[in-house]
């Protein structure tokens, strides 16, 4: 028995793939790729990252039968799972690929292979390389995220606002999640004074996260509405501090 490492179509490409690549040329090898549902394709459409990885394999009398497992992380840090199905349908035929979405429907489609019952098998642990990426600590929606953040940082008037570097970053951003965020109230001396903290969280194209902090506030000479932005909660709480200790 041989176990189907090198096989041609899982050689690696010279370049990584991105999710969307890898995701587009397993269903361009699969007969079945028009059964997926719609659901899934979309889905997938904002994967993160993915793996891939041998789950079993079957050889015997010249015929065999391979299963991979294809695991992508979503934006909202769960993650999907497609099953490939790899076979010969005669010694000596070209492998046939076939993709499902749960280990049911594989099995199903597995027993009906011409394989005799008596024939070696083995089954692989399935390893992730997912666990390096840490989960979104936020849920997502992908959106105009880049020009998002280019319009809060447009609207700070802070000096110390986020530098060109991380403006840069976040022109990769493509899903952000704004909330309030509250704790550590500030002092409010002033009748009418409003300060108000924002966290802006971006998910980057690479899986990082960024978040601007921004700190709306009346704390002017004469109440106009301000707006001040960070990148840290700290910087912000700080800031928040500073200016209701002002008109105290």
């Amino acid at each position: 028995m041989s176990v189907p490492y090198e096989t041609a179509a899982y050689e690696p490409p010279e370049s990584p793939e991105s999710p969307e690549e890898h995701l587009a040329r397993l269903l361009g090898r699969a007969l079945n790729s028009f059964e997926l549902p719609d659901e899934t394709i979309q889905r997938l459409d904002c994967a993160l990252a993915h793996d891939s990885s041998l789950h079993s394999a079957h050889h015997s009398a010249g015929l065999h039968r391979e299963t991979y497992r294809h695991t992508w992380l979503l934006v909202d840090g769960s993650a999907l799972t497609l099953w490939e199905l790899v076979h010969n349908t005669a010694p000596g035929s070209d492998p046939q690929h076939e993709v499902y979405v749960d280990e049911e429907e594989l099995r199903a489609a597995t027993a009906r292979l011409p394989l005799p019952a008596d024939a070696p098998d083995f089954e692989l642990p399935v390893t992730m390389q997912l666990s390096q990426i840490p989960v979104p600590r936020h849920a997502y929606l992908p959106d105009d995220s880049a020009d998002h953040a280019r319009r809060v940082l447009r609207r700070a008037e802070n000096t110390d606002r986020p530098d060109a570097e991380t403006a840069e970053l976040l022109t990769t951003a493509f899903a952000h999640q704004i909330t309030q965020a509250f704790g550590r109230p500030s002092r409010t001396g002033r009748a009418g004074l409003s300060i108000s903290l924002y966290e802006h969280a971006f998910l980057l194209r690479d899986g990082a996260e960024v978040s601007l902090w921004e700190v709306e506030h009346t704390a002017t000479p004469d109440g106009r509405h301000m707006c001040e932005v960070y990148v840290s909660e700290d910087a912000a709480r700080d800031a928040m501090e500073r200016r209701a200790a002002q008109v105290s």
